[in-house]
């Protein structure tokens, strides 16, 4: 029996993959995620970065958000949530602290999220991180290095901000004294068919 306190990513994971009737290796197929992966993520053992995050939302049919909100408290056509300081839900990687916002709202085009960066070199990642979409991150305190495939490596401070196209390889990593903090929005990955509105 697995003593990891369960997270709701844990449980929702696992309860959308059994409503489906999925092994872990159909769930791998659709998701297009090794079953190790999905089996570890289910079980606490792994924390999956954003880009595997957006992978399983599009294979299991949920937006990243939905990942971590119980089936129960999924909207969908209410358009207007409020979260109180410190009510987002909380997502660790290896290289940051992301506080999810207004998660409780499904079908966002925007994810929101409060991040602490705490990635130090540029050695700390394995490789680039890169998915469809956009991304805009406003500095709120400390220092960070923007590092990317095609352009020289950016220093920004509190109230600096940059914006890019996520397919590029991107990392950030603090250079400050203590963890720099920030604002991280990324798009939603579009459903096929539908339009963009761009």
């Amino acid at each position: 029996m697995n003593s990891r306190e369960e997270t709701p990513l844990m449980q929702r994971l696992r309860a959308v993959r059994q409503e489906n009737n999925w092994t872990l290796e159909q769930a791998s197929k659709e998701c297009g995620i090794a079953a190790s992966t999905i089996s570890k993520i289910e079980n606490g053992l792994m924390s999956p970065t954003y880009d595997v995050l957006q992978k399983l939302a599009t294979g299991l049919h949920l937006d990243v958000s939905e990942l971590f909100t119980p089936a129960r408290d999924a909207m969908g056509a209410g358009r207007c949530v409020v979260d109180r300081a410190g009510q987002g839900k909380l997502h660790k990687t290896p290289h940051y602290s992301h506080e999810v916002l207004c998660s409780q709202l499904s079908h966002k085009k925007l994810m929101p999220f409060h991040t602490r960066i705490t990635a130090r070199k540029f050695s700390d990642f394995r490789d680039w991180s890169r998915h469809e979409g956009e991304e805009f991150v406003y500095v709120l305190s400390g220092d960070i290095e923007l590092h990317t495939e095609y352009y020289a490596v950016s220093r920004l401070g509190p109230g600096d901000c940059f914006y890019i196209d996520s397919r590029m390889g991107h990392r950030c990593i603090s250079v400050s004294e203590e963890d720099a903090v920030v604002l991280w929005v990324a798009t939603q990955r579009n459903e096929p068919g539908k339009e963009t509105g761009e």
